[in-house]
């Protein structure tokens, strides 16, 4: 079993701890926080849960699929994702997820724990874990083939379990991730890998900016706000943000709104009003136009389940 079943309910209390945590429990004899399978054969193996009936929860880990035929259709936070074949799904630790029948889907599907990867290479590959990172990814075309062998390659490794010495089957594991993930942070939609090390005070208020923005973007919604917490001008505040992510600091303010607001009205069954007032709105309709604005959907359509593909972007 590749996650910890032996949690308690959800809680009935309205609140995000409505939707469950897993922990990493992989199979008796598996090494380390990693496990490799395929997508067939996952659900072949757990064909009763998590998506039979289909319920969000969240997990510790990371969930990585490379899909190389047919589509997989899979809820992150609360948004139906479509991944076509060349393309990867990305579920980061935290992220509330919905399982869909898999259909003709079929590719590798890796589970790691954070701490797999070697500290050095977690922080050059930080664009790429990040939690706000995208979660469907499309490699440079010059990458696709190379990185599906890539994965093909710890399959076959991870199913070598007792052919040699275990920690060099987990170095080779470990090795062969790291190699794949490292490829795979050059896709277009992630920020370039020397990001984070070639401009080091951006990188690191940028960090600030996002553990300010986990304790206070209920009640602080502009960026001067941030700018004046963290001893910056806005300017210098939405350089660093643009670098790491491409965006502004408002747009990554409204976002991080946007993904709670989803995560209340679906995950947790909060109602629209209740929402409003939990993300500092004032007014409930000034939240259903920012919510309609940003995905299409009354948060009363989105709360019913209407939610079905990736909201537009954001306006300009």
């Amino acid at each position: 079993m590749m996650v910890d079943k032996r949690h308690s309910g959800p809680s009935r209390q309205a609140g995000p701890a409505a939707v469950p945590l897993y922990g990493f429990q992989p199979p008796v004899g598996t090494p380390y926080g990693l496990e490799v399978s395929t997508v067939e054969d996952f659900f072949a193996q757990h064909d009763d849960w998590p998506w039979n009936p289909p319920r969000p929860g969240r997990a510790t880990f990371h969930y990585l699929i490379a899909v190389t035929e047919g589509e997989l259709r899979h809820d992150v936070d609360h948004v139906t994702r479509t991944v076509a074949p060349g393309q990867w799904l990305w579920v980061r630790p935290g992220h509330a997820q919905c399982w869909h029948p898999p259909g003709a889907a079929r590719g590798p599907f890796i589970l790691f724990e954070p701490d797999v990867l070697r500290p050095d290479l977690a922080r050059l590959l930080a664009p790429l874990t990040a939690h706000e990172a995208p979660a469907v990814l499309s490699p440079h075309p010059d990458d696709t083939a190379w990185l599906q062998q890539t994965a093909l390659q710890l399959l076959d490794e991870h199913r070598a379990l007792g052919r040699r010495p275990l920690d060099i089957h987990h170095a080779l594991r470990r090795s062969l991730l790291e190699s794949l993930l490292l490829r795979l942070a050059n896709s277009p939609d992630i920020a370039p890998i020397g990001t984070a090390t070639a401009g080091t005070g951006r990188a690191d208020r940028y960090a600030r900016f996002l553990d300010a923005l986990e304790l206070h973007f209920r009640e602080m919604h502009q960026a001067a706000d941030y700018a004046e917490l963290l001893g910056c001008s806005v300017r210098t505040l939405s350089r660093a943000a643009r670098d790491a992510t491409g965006m502004g600091v408002r747009e990554l303010i409204d976002e991080r709104r946007l993904l709670e607001a989803r995560r209340l009205l679906r995950g947790a069954r909060w109602d629209a009003r209740a929402v409003a007032v939990h993300l500092g709105f004032t007014d409930p309709a000034n939240f259903g136009r920012f919510f309609r604005d940003r995905t299409g959907l009354t948060p009363a359509a989105f709360a019913a389940g209407e939610a079905t593909t990736v909201p537009p972007p954001l306006p300009g």
